[in-house]
This record gives C-alpha cells, sequence and structure tokens, in this order.
C-alpha cells in the first residue's frame, strides 16, 4: 500500500472539519494528515489498518488517531461488489492541535486534554463508551460552528476521563515513523503490508531500503527497538487476528494464508504476542 498525504484541512471559516459520511465503501487509501481524526462508524465492517495494526472493525466503533499517523479503514470485499447495496457511514471530525490557537491547550485547565492528544499518537479505540458521548458526536453536525467548538472540546474532556480504551499502534512504529525525515521506512511499510502473507526474509526487504542486510538490520532495530523478524510476526499476526474474528477459515490454514510457513511457529508466535493460543483467543472474544 503505498502511503498517501491527504488534505483534511478545515473549510474557510471553520476552524475544524466535521462531516457525516455515508458511501458505498470507505475510502481505499492508507494516508495520513497533519490533523488528528476522531471517527465513529455508525455503518459497515471490514479491517482497519493504524500504524502497524490491522485489526477488524465494526459498527459503533470509536476510533481516535493521532496526527500523522498511517491509516486506512478498507472495507470488507462485500461492499466492493458490483451490485452492492451496502453503506459505509461514519461521522469523521479532522482538527489540529492548534486549531483553538497555538498555546491554548498549553494552560493549566487544559492539561488533561493535552495529555490524552498526546497518547493519540498509537491511535486509541474506545470500548463500553456511554451513549450520551456518542451522540453528542452524531449531533456535532448539526451546530453552528460556535457551538460546535464548545461541543467538541466537551467531548475531548469526556473521553479523557474515559478509562475503558486500548491502543492500536506500537510506540516503535509511531516513533520511528515520526523520526525518519527521508521517509526510507515508507518503502518498507509498503512492501511489508503488501507481502506479508508471503515468504519475505529481511535480505528482500534490505533491497527494497536500498541497504546491505546487516547495515538494514541495525537500522530497523534502532529505530524500532525490535528485529525486523519480530515486526513482521507481528503483523503477521495481527491480521491472523482478524481472519480468526472473521470464523471464515480453519486456524491452520490461517497461519499459512498469514505468511507463516508451519502451524507450530503460527502458534508459538501467536502465544508470544498475545499471552493465548489462537483457539483461546478466540474464544475469549467470541464470549465478549
Amino acid at each position: 500500500m503505498k502511503l498517501h498525504l491527504l488534505n483534511r484541512s478545515s473549510i474557510v471559516n471553520e476552524s475544524f472539519r466535521v462531516s457525516h459520511n455515508r458511501f458505498a465503501n470507505f475510502l481505499r487509501v492508507w494516508h495520513y494528515h497533519p490533523e488528528f481524526e476522531l471517527v465513529l462508524i455508525l455503518q459497515s465492517t471490514g479491517t482497519r489498518f493504524v500504524g502497524d495494526s490491522i485489526t477488524k472493525f465494526k459498527e459503533g466503533e470509536l476510533v481516535l488517531i493521532g496526527k500523522d499517523v498511517p491509516h486506512m479503514w478498507l472495507n470488507d470485499e462485500v461492499y466492493f461488489e458490483e451490485n452492492s447495496e451496502m453503506q459505509a457511514e461514519a461521522i469523521a471530525i479532522h482538527f489540529k492541535e492548534d486549531f483553538l490557537g497555538k498555546d491554548f491547550f498549553d494552560i493549566p485547565e487544559m492539561k488533561i486534554i493535552a495529555n490524552f492528544l498526546n497518547q493519540a499518537s498509537r491511535g486509541i479505540k474506545f470500548t463500553n463508551i456511554d451513549a450520551s458521548i456518542l451522540n453528542e458526536i452524531i449531533n456535532l453536525v448539526g451546530h453552528n460552528s460556535t457551538t460546535r467548538v464548545f461541543k467538541l472540546i466537551e467531548i475531548l474532556f469526556l473521553l479523557s476521563k474515559h478509562s475503558e480504551y486500548e491502543f492500536l499502534s506500537s510506540s516503535s512504529f509511531v516513533s520511528a515513523f515520526h523520526k525518519t525525515e527521508n521517509r526510507r521506512l515508507d518503502k518498507i511499510y509498503e512492501f511489508v503490508f503488501e507481502n506479508f502473507n508471503s515468504p519475505i526474509s529481511s535480505s528482500d526487504v534490505a533491497e527494497i531500503a536500498d541497504m546491505n542486510k546487516s547495515a538494514f538490520s541495525r537500522f530497523f532495530k534502532k529505530t524500532h527497538r525490535k528485529s525486523f523478524t519480530t515486526y513482521l510476526n507481528e503483523i503477521r499476526v495481527g491480521y491472523a487476528c482478524k481472519l480468526l474474528l472473521e470464523n471464515k477459515e480453519s486456524i491452520t490454514t490461517i497461519a499459512y494464508m498469514c505468511g507463516f510457513n508451519n502451524i507450530s511457529n503460527f502458534n508459538r508466535q501467536f502465544k508470544t504476542i498475545h499471552g493465548a493460543s489462537p483457539s483461546s483467543y478466540l474464544k475469549n472474544h467470541r464470549s465478549k
């Protein structure tokens, strides 16, 4: 997936952007932008890519994406069928960190929100959100521009105090992505996301990065604080979780679909990352 910089800036005379999107499917583009993005999925299902996280998404999910974090909501295949009547619907709020002025979030009263926005660099998925907060987000579309400002601050404050959430992307991915000014890692990420379900060696990726194998290994470990093999296994296991929850294939088939060459290695890597076997992971999530 080629990474694109998209324009999500607000329209003239508005400090931030609120949109109610309803399409046959969401934009199928791996992208980033300098705005924060708060998204409430109203309709549709699919796979959510945030940084190095690959997980399923469904209706009712609320996610906050930090500035310049690569992401994409990829709908299930049925949404792209020629005669499909499926719809993808979401409320999306885009705002820059300084949308209320350069120093607004530096004042003591805004510290809790400022800390909360800093955490969004990894992407935050909220769980068990009160319906009143979701309604405030939905109703934001209909408010006048002045009321929207007050309501958005209130929404961010309420979310900053919400204790049930999970981070999506790893901190090492975010750190590496923002530190690499020449975007050498863009080529690596693009290659890995397009080929992770096929055999990949560090030599293959080193060639993509125009480096020798040893230099690439040192470069990758320095920027990610983990080896390339560990990173690749995390991507593969993340995609395996998505396939497991879809419940369309056997665990063995999923292992090979995700690029593992044997079921034993798949089980071992899965347990290392999630602390449970694939079957236990699936059982736990079905019971929720």
